[in-house]
């Protein structure tokens, strides 16, 4: 049994998406397949291909984005999981919006080389118009920042790699690391990290490895008081902790996502961030 030849007759088709709209976890899905006596891969494969179809029909059917795929990092239901040979914890799992919070995708060492390595090239931090494709500043995001091209470093090189395994997601599927930092007051106010399609200075951004798809926060420090990653949709709040980091995923540029989030401001002491951003394909 193959995962291209299986077939999934109507019934069960729509039993594994009425299980899926009443909440069931994935695991709880497949479990009755497996039963069954379906390889574990195959009926894993056949319920993406149902949900995903669901989901592309259910787009057409209502005028919104087609879902596209996104990645999925290690160790659903796990407590840790190894990415070459550091323990990274699972701490925290939300379905929708998809969150992860890890602990430990970064060390010590990491997070200080990073900020030294930011530190005399930061600027005040820019949005992109959307009408035009230039960067601006906005008074809704008030850090300092600098963006460096993937693997600028090896430092950046082997963090990068590590995200890549971590998140099952191509190396080059990913734009370069966005260092940033938030002194006192400062703050990002709730904002979607994918591009409007339908804004014109968004053409170009989007044409160099397609829509943003995920994205991963890391803490490079512990401030003493705020900076918290808020997620307004659902009243959630991940506490800034070094070396830890927030992963977060977006199946189409659509508020349907729940992805609005922001950075708290900071009320005591400074933040430093480095952001991860994952494209659909290779990013140029």
């Amino acid at each position: 049994m193959s995962s291209e030849s299986v077939a999934v007759d109507a019934a069960l088709r729509d039993w594994i998406v009425a299980q899926v709209q009443a909440g069931a976890t994935p695991e709880a899905v497949v479990a009755p397949l497996i039963e069954r006596g379906w390889p574990e891969q195959v009926a894993i494969d056949a319920v993406e291909r149902v949900v995903r179809d669901f989901l592309a029909e259910h787009a057409r059917a209502n005028a919104l984005p087609v879902p596209v795929p996104v990645p999925v990092p290690l160790g659903d239901g796990a407590s840790t999981v190894e990415v070459e040979g550091r323990r990274i914890e699972v701490i925290a799992s939300m379905r929708h919006p998809r969150v992860v919070v890890f602990g430990n995708v970064l060390d010590d060492e990491e997070c200080e080389a990073l900020i030294e390595l930011a530190r005399p090239r930061l600027r005040r931090s820019a949005v992109v118009n959307a009408e035009t494709g230039e960067d601006e500043i906005h008074e809704a995001r008030t850090s300092q920042s600098v963006g460096l091209v993937r693997g600028q470093t090896p430092l950046c090189e082997r963090i990068e790699r590590r995200i890549a395994t971590l998140l099952q997601w191509p190396y080059g599927h990913g734009e370069g690391l966005m260092l940033l930092r938030y002194g006192p007051g400062a703050e990002y106010r709730p904002h979607y990290d994918y591009f409007d399609p339908e804004r014109p200075g968004n053409a170009g951004i989007l044409a160099r490895g397609g829509q943003r798809v995920a994205s991963l926060v890391m803490y490079l420090n512990t401030p003493a008081r705020g900076g918290a990653t808020t997620f307004p949709d659902v009243g959630v709040e991940v506490a800034a902790i070094k070396g830890n980091a927030v992963f977060f995923s977006y199946d189409r540029p659509h508020p349907m996502t729940r992805s609005l989030h922001g950075g708290a401001p900071v009320l005591e002491g400074e933040k430093w961030v480095a952001t991860k951003w994952l494209r659909e394909r290779h990013h140029e």
